[in-house]
């Protein structure tokens, strides 16, 4: 059950600037200040939705003007979703940013001017965000996508996947802004390892799905979304396992020149695009064989190896970390 912590205008947000920005937090005391900061100045709401954090991640965002929400944990796109339907939205305009996230001055100034003045035909705005790793910007291997991230109130929802959700356009058109959505979580890199390893649970889910004919429409979403979803679900999908994550990490390192990142990305491309996704086929490859047993259908199988609920998307573990 939800509960309203606090609701409060933000103090020095931009009156011409109608924009509610949406932020899922739990135990981000590292990063909620800087997040909330960087936006600030051109949001007339930003709203907290906080699924139980037990550090001071409230009472820093209260303390910076921030409206915070309490809801329970399932997952990413069941939590935004819920903050779309039943949290206070104010804005004309509303915006999705995760709370290890922050925006340069160059998307700063540029969200100020889209809101401004914006064709009622355009229902969307497009921003870059490139991943931080180890202190360092991951500049290659394609890890600066493009990502729709501020729409008009109602005309967009996250899309209801266990992994690599996005979020849905309803119509309209959709502009690109200049600047950067950084992507810098400041937590231990054993964090990290622990995050892509609950995520590696997820990714097996969606992959084992997908051969059941589960797999959600591409409609609606962004050109750059809908080509990784085609190639995730046409190509990468149908390569054999164990077979694909060299594959693709040869393509990232090689010819999206990974390699220019030097040791440190070397160290990214390698963990997030080999390791990991190893780790995902060896998942797939743990539920195929706990299938073999007698009376374990897949949905049996993913709960018993991944701890996954398809029935009603919670784990049986603690909350995850998105």
């Amino acid at each position: 059950m939800s509960s309203a912590v606090s609701q409060q205008k933000m103090p020095g947000g931009a009156d011409s600037s109608p924009l509610t920005v949406i932020i899922l937090a739990f135990n981000e005391r590292l990063h909620i200040r800087r997040c909330i900061e960087s936006i600030r100045a051109v949001a007339s709401q930003i709203l907290i939705i906080d699924s139980g954090s037990t550090d001071d991640t409230v009472a820093i965002a209260e303390s910076l003007g921030a409206t915070v929400l309490i809801h329970p944990w399932v997952n990413y796109a069941t939590q935004f979703n819920w903050a779309l339907d039943h949290a206070p939205i104010d804005g004309d305009w509303v915006m999705r940013l995760d709370a290890d996230e922050y925006l340069d001055a160059v998307a700063l100034a540029s969200v100020r001017d889209a809101m401004r003045a914006t064709p009622v035909e355009v229902t969307g705005f497009e921003l870059r965000r490139p991943t931080t790793f180890l202190g360092r910007r991951i500049r290659h291997g394609g890890m600066t996508p493009w990502l729709l991230r501020i729409w008009r109130a109602g005309m967009a929802r996250c899309e209801e996947r266990w992994m690599d959700e996005h979020l849905v356009l309803a119509g309209g058109r959709v502009r690109r802004l200049p600047g950067f959505v950084v992507d810098h979580n400041l937590n231990t890199l054993t964090w990290w390892a622990d995050k892509h390893n609950r995520y590696a649970n997820r990714e097996a889910v969606d992959l084992l799905l997908m051969r059941e004919s589960r797999e959600s429409s591409s409609i609606g979403l962004s050109r750059q979304a809908r080509l990784k979803r085609w190639l995730k679900t046409r190509l990468y999908a149908r390569l054999p396992l164990g077979v694909r994550p060299f594959l693709f990490w040869i393509y990232r390192v090689i010819f999206q020149l990974g390699f220019l990142d030097g040791l440190r990305g070397l160290m990214f491309h390698t963990l997030q695009g080999l390791w990991y996704r190893l780790l995902v086929d060896a998942k797939v490859m743990e539920v195929e064989h706990a299938m073999r047993q007698p009376g374990v259908d897949l949905a049996t199988a993913i709960r018993l190896r991944l701890g996954i609920e398809l029935s009603t998307g919670r784990r049986q573990e603690t909350r995850e970390e998105h």
